[in-house]
């Protein structure tokens, strides 16, 4: 009995020993595979932050001017024509030009280095006395070399030749051509680009968004989100006023804004 219980007793000592080396086993692949899992959670930690690519720089813009036409019109200068027969009033949240010549409605504050321009502005066509879905025009960055006061003028289109500004027109000529120029006093104010097809010329009483933006010596007109047109100036204008342009036309302006840039 005694030689059989010592039998019995070495067959479960190795028996517990071959288990005990398994489970050291167990437990020495377990330690592996987590001291791997570990490193490959670690590499590809790494391969994801070390090869990101940096935030695009955001542009920066301010705030510096904004007319709701809410309350008056102080900040705006009329020229008309015909002043008789024009007007310009505050109606329903908006400036309200109607002219039966030419007229230039000039923003009384001078602006200067890199800017965004901003407004809506509707040639308004319902049969009114001076309804006529023509001439959606603008001057900017016009100064006179001859004169620190720009605002001598009375509305005629001749008597702003003799200006340093940018000029666009859409719907110009009856609603036929769509222009931007660079006015240099002694020049012929060449026209830079035209349009003459449908897609660019007027609709009336239709809403147009209209974004002018002036930066480092490159200047760009939007209609609605569109490029018209794109001036990469070697002889640039960086500061001056801007002005509304019209002739024999009715036309609303709305939520204008002016954004200092970068």
């Amino acid at each position: 009995m005694l030689i059989k219980a010592d039998f019995l007793f070495r067959t479960e000592w190795n028996s517990l020993s071959k288990i005990e080396v398994t489970l050291a086993k167990l437990i020495e692949m377990k330690k592996i595979t987590l001291i791997f899992m570990l490193f490959i959670s670690i590499s590809t930690g790494f391969s994801q932050v070390l090869p990101a690519k940096k935030k695009a720089k955001t542009s920066k813009s301010e705030l510096i001017y904004a007319d709701r036409f809410e309350k008056d019109l102080q900040n705006w200068q009329a020229e008309f024509e015909q002043p008789e027969t024009s007007s310009m009033i505050l109606k329903d949240g908006k400036m309200d030009v109607s002219t039966s010549r030419g007229a230039t409605i000039w923003f009384k504050h001078k602006l200067s280095g890199n800017v965004v321009i901003t407004y809506t502005v509707r040639a308004i066509d319902a049969g009114g006395a001076n309804d006529r879905g023509s001439d959606l025009n603008v001057f900017w960055m016009a100064t006179d070399p001859a004169n620190e006061n720009l605002f001598t003028r009375k509305g005629k289109f001749s008597e702003y030749d003799n200006l340093n500004l940018y000029y666009v027109g859409v719907g110009g000529h009856d609603n036929t051509t769509t222009r931007f120029r660079k006015y240099e006093p002694g020049t012929e104010k060449p026209v830079l680009k035209e349009y003459t097809d449908q897609e660019h010329l007027l609709t009336g009483n239709k809403d147009y968004h209209i974004r002018i933006k002036v930066k480092n010596g490159q200047t760009q007109y939007y209609l609605n989100d569109v490029l018209y047109f794109d001036l990469k100036d070697t002889t640039p204008y960086s500061e001056g006023y801007f002005g509304f342009r019209t002739t024999n036309s009715h036309q609303q302006f709305s939520d204008f804004k002016i954004r200092k840039i970068e």
